[in-house]
């Protein structure tokens, strides 16, 4: 494979770090190692090169100890998750993948996990019971169903995987969307902020684009930064090799590219925000600070990609069973 090098990517939003950036490093080993999420101890010690902590503590700066710690856990559950969808022969059987998302939303929507079940099955109980505590009923129903997105999101990306099948651009920027798994992250931002009101235009067409773009931002870092890792494992489903593929191009020109898309999407996002109208104070002021939330996000992504060792190895993060 050709060697590739990354373009800067546009960013004007501030770096910040959570002020609890420290207890995050010891607290989210223990929590992985209380519910034996995974394989071995090299495993372990992967997982600490890959410092995910990092990553809560950059995505959502002003959340306070407890919000924080929920960020961090749920991050870890996703990429461990994320790993047995991509780096093992489990992302190319659909029908499995659904049988164990089929679990983990029943789990979600309250059922207890029992001696059948892995052991990402108790530490997502454990998550549904705490965000709970900070979040009302309504807001967990909606967290519940950008779940339900991310899981569908990642079983038709297993369908394209099976059949040996390279997606048009839209039709993999659709799939990405989804089991990027970013909407449920972007959830969390309004019990960061203890949101009250949001909710009430939180399907206004406006805030909904928000989203969409902010999603497609955060994905099309990502898939900048790990492609080198995904194409090294064969892995077609990423942005990059996307656009190699239908252009009939070469890996540093689709880079190029992606970056480009990437840049334009930051300018459309800043445009939007200066668009929005006014709803009334209560509603303008968590606007505001979800917006500050997004900027957060996109920027603390960013900022993670420079500090970890995720996506210098083809090692991937093997659960402890499956």
């Amino acid at each position: 494979m050709e060697k590739l090098s990354f373009p800067d990517l546009y960013c004007p939003f501030p770096s910040q770090v959570n002020k609890y950036v420290d207890v995050l490093e010891d607290y989210s080993l223990e929590w992985l190692y209380h519910f034996d999420l995974l394989a071995n101890e090299s495993i372990y010690q992967n997982f600490s090169k890959s410092k995910f902590f990092l990553l809560a503590a950059g995505t959502y700066p002003y959340c306070e100890l407890e919000d924080i710690k929920i960020t961090s856990d749920w991050h870890t559950w996703l990429f461990i998750w994320d790993d047995q969808c991509d780096m093992s022969d489990l992302g190319t059987k659909p029908e499995v993948l659904n049988m164990y998302h089929k679990r983990f939303l029943e789990i979600l929507c309250g059922a207890k996990p029992n001696n059948q079940d892995i052991s990402l099955s108790f530490a997502l109980r454990d998550l549904r019971q705490r965000i709970l505590q900070r979040g009302n009923e309504k807001w967990f129903d909606y967290f519940v169903r950008c779940c339900q997105d991310y899981f569908y999101g990642c079983v038709l990306q297993a369908e394209y995987r099976a059949q040996r099948i390279v997606p048009s651009v839209n039709t993999y920027i659709m799939i990405r969307n989804l089991c990027s798994a970013v909407d449920s992250c972007l959830a969390l931002i309004e019990i960061g902020y203890q949101m009250n009101v949001f909710g009430s235009i939180r399907e206004n067409h406006l805030i909904k684009q928000l989203n969409v773009i902010t999603n497609n931002i955060i994905s099309w870092c990502n898939d900048i930064f790990s492609a080198p890792r995904e194409i090294g494992s064969r892995d077609v489903h990423n942005l990059v090799f996307v656009l190699h593929h239908q252009h009939r191009i070469n890996l540093t020109q689709a880079i190029i590219i992606a970056a480009e898309m990437h840049d334009q999407k930051v300018r459309e996002l800043i445009n939007l925000e200066a668009s929005l109208p006014s709803f009334d104070q209560k509603v303008d002021q968590e606007v505001t600070e979800y917006i500050s939330g997004l900027h957060s996000w996109i920027r603390g992504n960013l900022d993670w990609y420079f500090q970890s060792d995720r996506y210098q190895s083809l090692e991937s993060l093997e659960l402890s069973q499956i």
